[in-house]
């Protein structure tokens, strides 16, 4: 594979693009999932809420302060279901469930352009990062999905 190098040969500097880890949460709350629509993503599309971790902060830690951030839940202990590449973000996404408390959900709309609640069975995966988890977690509540198409890549 070829790397970026700086090209003074005292320099020694590679760009290695490691990617980036980011927790996933599948928040299941009032017995139905939770998707949400980040701003820019297109039309119609809603998925898990991710957050990026903090310094020294464990994944499943972050999972749960996510969750708060973004929709105003509060989490039970996350059950993690899987690591995930997302290559199209270069992005390792680490991937939990949780259960989840309140009496409204509140967007944090800095991040978040809009949600809804979704039934089991009416959740659809997408090919990709956390779609794959989404299927995984339903597979473990033995419900077998095919993914939809995943939406086109921006311009």
């Amino acid at each position: 594979m070829d790397r970026q190098c700086c090209p003074d040969d005292t320099c020694g500097y590679v760009f290695w693009n490691n990617p980036t880890p980011v927790v996933a949460a599948i928040i299941e709350w009032e017995g139905k999932v939770v998707q949400v629509r980040s701003i820019g993503w297109p039309k119609g599309f809603y998925g898990l809420v991710t957050g990026f971790l903090e310094k020294k902060e464990h994944p499943a830690e972050a999972v749960v302060r996510e969750v708060l951030e973004e929709t105003g839940l509060r989490g039970d202990t996350p059950t993690f279901i899987g690591l995930y590449t997302f290559e199209r973000m270069n992005q390792l996404i680490i991937a939990y469930h949780m259960t989840a408390h309140g009496d409204k959900i509140t967007l944090d709309t800095t991040e978040l352009d809009g949600y809804r609640v979704v039934e089991l069975d009416d959740l659809k995966p997408w090919p990709s990062g956390t779609g794959i988890a989404l299927r995984d977690w339903l597979r473990t509540r033995g419900i077998e999905k095919e993914f939809i198409p995943w939406p086109p890549k921006r311009e």
